[in-house]
């Protein structure tokens, strides 16, 4: 089926559609990825884009029920080269385009990625439109320029939680707060803070020893005392930080309670919190391959990221630089100096991606242990 995929600058490519009728909107982004396809359609960072996959044959291992970050596809839609129509793993329970079809997120191969992915390169991310239904690319052109552009959007929740749980063995397990609520666990106790928390973040608290609850976003501080947490860690997710109020003010009334750890969305917020600012990057840092310099080892970590903000802080001497991205020296981690907070912007949790920065994982539990922070 006939596809026309429109940027808003009226550049356009025509392509066909792997999954069907349909139409979607975003901000249009590249991932250098190779593999990693279901995991990036799952992470609820990727609210309201549009994913380009660099790679040109995805889908050739299929989707299993395992390597999900999440519980629904998150994506707008899904641009690709050549789709795999007959995929072979002994894990596979379904292709690339029945799942996009159950989820009714569109896929459109056909195009030329390589040119796409040069474009944003150049000109940077930007709002586009995918349709099926309309095939005069001016008027797809305009669709792209009628969707809200990624600054000032709060997308926080559209992907949080509705319901707390715990992570478990098995899974989420649903509690309720409003009743007496116990801790199931011997280990120290994490409150996730969920602004669209990728399960693999979680799977590795639970895998350091540590107890985790995952709240929604809009959880008040004045009911974390009640929890008795021994630390909080703000998760990942999709939008702009500045965006956030009141997000950001319900932080700062614990910031200074609770050894508090951040990835991602969690580390520009944590940053704005103790005075920072952000700003919106040209085209954002997404894929696996990012090479981002520990500062205390000058050690080197390739890194998976997804962020198309970032955050300056600057001139602010109770925090400390930790890490920098080696690709444009933009800001990929701090601590405070005299309290125990640590965060880091790119995802240490790889999934997908390489295993170099999960140390991160033993640094942050070790610091809800001690309430100190060794860098």
């Amino acid at each position: 089926m006939k596809a026309i995929l429109a940027l808003e600058d009226g550049v356009w490519f025509e392509g066909r559609s792997f999954t069907g009728d349909g139409e979607a909107g975003g901000e249009v982004i590249f991932n250098t990825g190779m593999t990693g396809y279901q995991e990036i359609l799952t992470d609820p960072s990727y609210r309201h884009q549009l994913v380009c996959m660099t790679y040109p044959l995805i889908g050739n291992y299929g989707i299993n029920f395992e390597d999900v970050e999440s519980n629904r596809i998150q994506v707008s839609g899904f641009i690709i080269k050549e789709n795999c129509p007959y995929p072979s793993n002994w894990r596979k329970k379904k292709s690339l385009a029945e799942y996009l079809k159950e989820h009714n997120v569109i896929g459109i191969e056909g195009i030329d990625t390589r040119a796409l992915t040069r474009h944003i390169r150049i000109k940077g991310a930007m709002r586009g439109f995918i349709s099926t239904k309309e095939l005069d690319p001016k008027k797809v052109v305009e669709k792209a320029r009628s969707i809200p552009k990624m600054e000032g959007l709060n997308l926080v929740d559209d992907v949080t939680t509705s319901t707390p749980y715990l992570w478990t063995d098995k899974g989420p397990k649903e509690v309720n707060l409003e009743e007496k609520f116990c801790w199931e666990g011997e280990g120290p106790r994490v409150v996730v803070y969920d602004f669209g928390v990728k399960w693999n973040i979680l799977r590795l608290l639970k895998k350091e020893g540590l107890e985790v609850l995952v709240v929604p976003a809009s959880f008040p501080a004045s009911k974390l005392k009640d929890l008795s947490p021994d630390g909080v860690f703000l998760s990942n997710g999709p939008g702009d930080p500045a965006a956030l109020d009141h997000i950001l003010n319900n932080i700062s009334e614990f910031i200074y309670d609770y050894p508090i750890g951040g990835i991602c969305l969690g580390h520009q917020l944590l940053g704005l919190a103790l005075g920072g600012k952000s700003y919106k990057l040209k085209f954002g840092h997404h894929g696996v391959n990012h090479p981002v310099k520990d500062l205390k080892t000058t050690k080197v970590e390739i890194t998976s990221q997804n962020h198309g903000f970032c955050v300056d802080i600057s001139g602010l001497d109770h925090l400390k630089i930790t890490h920098i991205n080696l690709n444009d020296n933009t800001l990929e981690g701090f601590v405070h100096k005299k309290r125990p907070i640590m965060a880091v912007q790119y995802h240490p949790e790889s999934a997908p991606g390489p295993h170099d920065s999960r140390y991160f994982f033993n640094r942050f539990a070790q610091m809800v242990r001690t309430g100190e922070i060794n860098f």
